[in-house]
């Protein structure tokens, strides 16, 4: 470093040291984050496309208080009919139709009643608990979709090839997963092993 002196070169290279320990200490997760890609499967060895995977990574949050998603009612069909958010999301229930709708669930992980409505609800529902809550319209009853509750902001849904790739760290990890077709109305808890580069791995659910 030109124009200081030996001591003050050491002492800015020292504060740069511990400034990059802290960052890796802060993001250490985020740093060694690698693509994986995992294919869920039924007990037939079909591909599963439009199920939804949720990987649980330790020292990640489990819950959030901020975030916020939305079902729609359009042409009499909930949109999406899948939705899957982290425990503590509030979602929203607008209505597009010109007639009215009665959205309500009785799963144990949300009872809910939103009454005969036009319009968007002046309040949301928080989801709170992990697991499947199932929703139908008490006026329409061709109307169903459900919301996936998971501990964790790391999910998605397969595509029609039943693959889904996420960001994640090597390791060991929690995976919770669901499809529309299986027997059990419960997340299904697998395991799932992320190598240092990343890579691809098969799941079968076993319902």
């Amino acid at each position: 470093m030109v124009g200081l002196s030996c001591e003050a070169q050491t002492t800015a290279m020292t504060t740069a040291h511990r400034i990059t320990v802290l960052t890796l200490a802060l993001c250490p997760l985020a740093a060694l984050a690698v693509p994986m890609t995992v294919q869920l499967r039924g007990p037939g060895a079909q591909p599963l496309a439009g199920a939804a995977v949720a990987v649980e990574v330790k020292g990640r949050p489990a819950k959030t208080s901020t975030a916020k998603a939305e079902i729609g009612q359009r042409d009499r069909q909930f949109t999406p009919q899948l939705l899957i958010v982290q425990t503590g999301t509030a979602v929203n229930f607008p209505n597009f139709d010109t007639v009215r709708h009665h959205v309500y669930s009785i799963s144990p992980i949300k009872v809910m009643d939103i009454k005969l409505y036009s319009g968007t609800p002046a309040e949301p529902v928080v989801f709170d608990k992990p697991g499947v809550a199932a929703l139908g319209c008490n006026i329409h009853d061709k109307m169903s979709a459900h919301v996936i509750v998971v501990d964790t902001a790391l999910f998605g849904r397969t595509d029609d090839k039943g693959q889904l790739t996420l960001d994640l760290p090597p390791g060991e990890h929690a995976v919770k997963a669901w499809h529309v077709a299986q027997k059990s109305p419960t997340l299904q808890g697998l395991r799932l092993t992320v190598p240092p580069a990343g890579g691809s791995a098969t799941l079968t659910l076993a319902d």
